[in-house]
């Protein structure tokens, strides 16, 4: 397992990241996963041993049984805080008849620092993350709160998931105006199938030396090699039943065809290969793998161990090559003047 910095911070998270949506069955996340706790506890010890040291979860998973779940784990494995970073989330709904149940409020986030540190039976997050965009409360009421769980030591680092460039310019602007704790990472949607975030969130994580953890890195299983273009595949697969995230499934699969004799002439899966190549991606801090079964924890924790050649990486780049966009075009054609440093004869 190999560790990067997250972001600009000093703190090395592995390269992948542990994710727990599939941990629990409350509601609409059974779909997801379902697990239980004995299921929980295998995954946890199986990832830790294999040099996994980073946790990610929301308290919205399973309405806060994964959480728990995973708090419950920690203390029946008896694994060492000080060599586990934790990272949760907040903004979704919680109770569906509370109405301040949700959101960036100082108020609901107060609360639910305090509700996910218990269910995660620990002191402190190691980082806690807006789980996307609150459309109401002003970003600088979310964003001296979570200032301000910094500073009584509940918090470490922050972080933002799911938002537009603008919007996370502007939090990390008013943050460096009032010295602020500013977003160390961004959590988002990332393949080689699903490559949108490079026109405007890429740029910006570079400027802002900001952490990219990528959430679906498989598209929800398309990129696995299981699925065909008629749109069958494995019976009882979440994305059989919940087609999510949204994908050029066109795309998908020529890129599941260009991969597919790479995995095979290595003898592991297109998984891997599509996990490799977000590896394989500067930006990328640490991607952040959930499995339902063993079988699928063990193969892509596998993938870390898989290095693509610089033609195989040109090859993925051609066939998953986004189509040009305004005015993504016209600031490279326009910036063709300055690309090449001037001689002097």
């Amino acid at each position: 397992m190999k560790y990067r910095l997250l972001g600009q911070t000093g703190l090395y998270v592995s390269e992948l990241c542990l994710g727990t949506m599939t941990y629990g069955s409350e509601g609409f996340w059974k779909v997801m996963g379902g697990l239980g706790q004995s299921a929980v506890n295998e995954q946890i010890a199986y990832a830790f041993e294999h040099g996994v040291n980073f946790i990610d979860t929301a308290n919205v998973y399973a309405l806060g049984q994964s959480e728990t779940l995973v708090g419950q784990a920690l203390r029946e494995l008896k694994l060492p805080r000080d060599q586990l970073v934790i990272a949760t989330k907040a903004t979704g709904v919680m109770d569906e008849k509370t109405p301040n149940d949700r959101g960036q409020s100082r108020y609901h986030l107060f609360n639910q620092v305090d509700a996910s540190l218990k269910r995660l039976q620990v002191d402190h997050i190691d980082l806690y993350q807006l789980h996307g965009f609150d459309p109401l409360t002003p970003f600088e009421e979310s964003l001296s709160a979570l200032d301000a769980l910094v500073r009584s030591g509940k918090v470490r680092y922050v972080g933002v998931c799911n938002m537009a460039a603008w919007q996370i310019m502007k939090a990390q602007g008013l943050s460096a105006q009032k010295g602020w704790a500013r977003f160390a990472s961004l959590q988002a949607y990332y393949t080689v199938a699903g490559r949108d975030l490079e026109r405007e969130l890429v740029p910006l994580l570079q400027d802002q030396h900001m952490g990219l953890m990528v959430w679906s890195p498989l598209a929800g299983g398309l990129l696995s090699g299981k699925f065909q273009r008629d749109g069958s595949g494995p019976a009882g697969s979440r994305r059989a039943s919940f087609d999510f995230p949204l994908v050029d499934k066109v795309r998908g699969f020529d890129c599941v065809d260009a991969m597919r004799p790479m995995a095979e002439a290595r003898g592991v899966s297109v998984a891997q290969i599509a996990l490799a190549w977000l590896l394989s991606r500067q930006v990328v801090s640490a991607v952040i793998i959930g499995a339902r079964t063993m079988d699928q924890l063990r193969d892509n924790i596998a993938a870390s161990g898989v290095i693509l050649s610089v033609e195989e990486l040109a090859e993925l780049d051609r066939v998953s090559k986004l189509p040009p966009e305004y005015p993504g075009w016209m600031i490279e054609r326009q910036g063709q003047y300055r690309a090449t440093p001037p001689v002097h004869e």
